[in-house]
């Protein structure tokens, strides 16, 4: 599949994602970049803006089986992967499979539950299989998981803690639409849900060729240096107490190029990294007390680093 094609479907998904989500095509654009890169979402934000709804119209577009976890404090690590069930009728266990057994699996408010029930996803999100009774089971492809926590209520919560964070591909968030837009959203929700009327824009197949298209977007070697540069200047920044992994660094070159062949590039520019590094990168870093003493953000960090590195002369 080339580039243009790619361009030309993601675009198709966008533009039906936004019949639901209204007002917030560059967050929607994102996730759907983080989808055609193989990697998982982390969505910080308050209720009521849109979360679900956003998993849910992922799935329909593409054709794929949506679930649910309510992650709480009494969830256990079998009510995610899934468990052996006596069957009294055959006479022997049986497994059935858990909700992560889905293509696009929303965990919503992924930090009330705790840590060992938190890292029954890691081996999933990393592996795309999961180990229960002694055996591993694949998992659906393509797996998609949107993960979501509120950043603002943290009483009885769980921080995820820096590895875990280090899976998630990009974090995002949704945030208050406009006067103007959320006026559009009472008039379409007014009689009924768009989201009843979201349909399947590609096949699973088409996707699985989207995500292999992407791979081979070619990237100069002066641009590899350039996102290398950027994630060390993360390590190096007084601002923060720990940068990003090499994870970071070859996601940030994966997002990159998903963003080129989204935009119908066959390869990567510098415009392509900077569009990208704060939704890969922010999450990956730890911020100092003085950061947000100065009411700063990551985010804040990885534009001022992109401001500061230089970028190569595009190539081509």
């Amino acid at each position: 599949m080339s580039p243009q094609e790619v361009a030309e479907r993601s675009r198709s998904i966008i533009d039906e994602i936004e019949r639901v989500i209204v007002g917030k095509r560059s967050t929607v654009s994102k996730a759907v970049l983080t989808l055609l890169c193989g990697g998982h979402l982390l969505i910080e934000d308050i209720p009521g803006v849109g979360k679900t709804t956003l998993a849910k119209a992922i799935a329909r577009c593409i054709g794929g089986d949506f679930r649910r976890i309510q992650f709480t404090p009494d969830l256990l690590p079998s009510d995610i992967t899934g468990g052996a069930i006596y069957n009294q009728k055959e006479g022997e266990f049986q497994f059935r499979p858990g909700p992560i057994f889905g293509n696009v699996v929303l965990a919503d408010e992924i930090n009330r539950a705790t840590p060992k029930t938190q890292s029954a996803l890691l081996e999933a999100m990393e592996e795309d299989q999961v180990t229960t009774e002694g055996e591993t089971r694949n998992l659906p492809r393509p797996f998609f998981v949107i993960a979501t926590q509120n950043a603002i209520e943290m009483t009885g919560t769980y921080p995820l803690p820096e590895a875990q964070l280090d899976r998630f591909f990009a974090r995002l968030s949704l945030g208050y639409p406009d006067m103007a837009h959320e006026t559009e959203i009472l008039d379409r929700q007014q009689t009924s849900h768009p989201i009843d009327l979201t349909r399947p824009v590609i096949k699973l197949s088409e996707l699985e060729d989207m995500q292999d298209a992407i791979r081979h977007v070619f990237v100069h070697e002066t641009v590899k240096k350039y996102i290398v540069e950027v994630v060390r200047a993360t390590r190096e920044s007084s601002l923060l107490l720990m940068g990003a992994s090499p994870r970071g660094s070859l996601h940030l070159m994966r997002a990159a190029q998903a963003n080129a062949a989204m935009n119908g590039s066959e390869y990567v520019r510098p415009d392509d990294v900077k569009a990208v590094a704060s939704a890969v990168l922010a999450h990956r870093v730890l911020p100092r007390a003085e950061l947000r003493a100065k009411g700063q953000s990551t985010e804040d960090v990885i534009e001022r680093i992109l401001g500061q590195v230089a970028a190569p002369v595009p190539v081509g």
